[in-house]
């Protein structure tokens, strides 16, 4: 079941996407019948922990899968442009693509070390792009990056934009990132993990720069990670993946407030937060809490719900058939065949 159009316009509509990989060990089911949407101006945060298949999703939606990879795609994409057109990501040509690709929608990657070039300057890499989609000679396009490389507060942009990948610091050089997404004014922008590997101090500023960005454009943005309290902060609308498949999704407020799915339950009782409200052990110790066992192996996921073998409250209901996707409540939705009422008692059990 697809999550519902909400009252705000809608950029990116993606209904029923599945991603799958063929091996010589067998189908990797990396993402599972996702459906979300991303709208004008807010931000909408795709969480779960490593594997869930987040940047399969994102790399999907961009088409840059390795070309080398037997893959399995399937469902919609359904794109709205600059000037009204809706188009189908998912099965545009190519050449099509590579039009709207850096341009209408652009990506932040994880790694900006590896995601640079190394034998070209970062003046030349931001540069290529206003060049490819917006038609300017060479030292236009030069005088464009530098231009963006102050958009993104890098101090001393003129000699910068001179300067290799290597030269500059791993904050810089995710500005740099962002700079070349912004290069040709996008309106949607993927963003996955773009705080990996920075301390706290250069997170908050690249994520400052996001909101202000976001704010003077009014792009829409799919912001890509694990770290829940950048979440909370920054996303408009969450939705959780496990295992490839969207378990729950909600309004931010809502989601932290009262979550519905035991997996999203378990996350936030992880968070230091939650653990500092936890009741001293008789030896005057609270205890961790983690989420027990590990995520199953995609090529023998478990049958029924793949979150079942991890969860305090399964049924051997639980076992017998994968939930849908259901309503449970304005903009709340959640997969799991289990009452509210006892799914409550494990966040209370948590919280305990």
């Amino acid at each position: 079941m697809s999550i519902p159009t909400t009252p705000h316009p809608t950029r990116l509509d993606v209904r029923h996407l599945s991603t799958f990989f063929d091996t010589d060990e067998g189908l990797i089911r990396s993402v599972a019948d996702v459906s979300f949407q991303i709208h004008p101006g807010r931000t909408t945060a795709l969480v779960g922990e490593s594997g869930s298949g987040k940047s399969v999703t994102s790399l999907t939606l961009m088409r840059l899968l390795s070309r080398t990879a037997s893959t399995q795609v399937s469902g919609e994409a359904l794109f709205t442009q600059r000037d009204g057109r809706t188009v189908d990501l998912l099965k545009l040509p190519e050449s099509q693509m590579r039009a709207i690709r850096g341009n209408e929608i652009a990506m932040i990657f994880q790694e900006p070390m590896t995601s640079l070039n190394p034998v070209f300057t970062v003046g030349e890499q931001i540069a290529e792009s206003a060049r490819l989609h917006l038609g300017l000679d060479a030292a236009a396009a030069m005088a464009h990056a530098q231009r963006m490389l102050e958009l993104v507060e890098i101090p001393a942009a003129a000699q910068r934009v001179k300067e290799y990948p290597h030269q500059l610091s791993g904050g810089m050089r995710q500005r740099v990132m962002i700079a070349l997404a912004m290069a040709c004014n996008p309106t949607l922008l993927i963003a996955d993990e773009p705080t990996t590997a920075l301390d706290v101090t250069i997170q908050a500023q690249i994520l400052a720069l996001m909101r202000r960005l976001q704010a003077e454009t009014g792009m829409g943005i799919l912001f890509i990670t694990h770290n829940l309290g950048v979440v909370a902060h920054h996303a408009d609308e969450v939705a959780v993946m496990y295992a490839g498949r969207i378990v729950e999704a909600a309004p931010v407020v809502e989601l932290f407030a009262q979550p519905r799915h035991p997996y999203t339950q378990g996350l936030l009782a992880c968070l230091p937060a939650q653990q500092r409200k936890r009741a001293l052990n008789a030896d005057g110790k609270r205890r961790l809490y983690a989420i027990r066992g590990q995520v199953s192996s995609p090529l023998s996921p478990p049958p029924g719900c793949a979150f079942a073998p991890r969860c305090d409250l399964a049924l051997p209901l639980c076992q017998q058939a994968m939930p849908a996707l259901n309503a449970e409540g304005p903009g709340r939705w959640a997969r799991c065949v289990l009452p509210i009422e006892q799914r409550n008692l494990m966040q209370h059990k948590e919280a305990a």
